[in-house]
């Protein structure tokens, strides 16, 4: 499972929503929103390259694989 990772790189470099908001041209809810998730789902090459620049990251920095271990192996 891919964890989204956005509130803690924020909370970590200090940015708020405003802040963040304003760096990418979005609304506030907007990144109220893409904060929140705690799975990943989707986000396209344009808002993940933004969101590197403004917050001076990697992409893998945003999102990190666990294993899910509720699922069975496949053996």
């Amino acid at each position: 499972m891919i964890h989204w990772r956005l509130a803690v790189i924020m909370a970590e470099r200090n940015i708020s929503n405003n802040e963040l908001a304003e760096m990418l041209g979005m609304h506030p809810t907007s990144i109220s929103r893409m904060k929140t998730r705690r799975q990943f789902t989707r986000i396209d090459e344009p808002t993940l390259n933004a969101l590197c620049e403004a917050l001076q990251c990697q992409p893998g920095d945003l999102m990190v694989y666990e294993p899910d271990d509720s699922r069975p192996n496949k053996t």
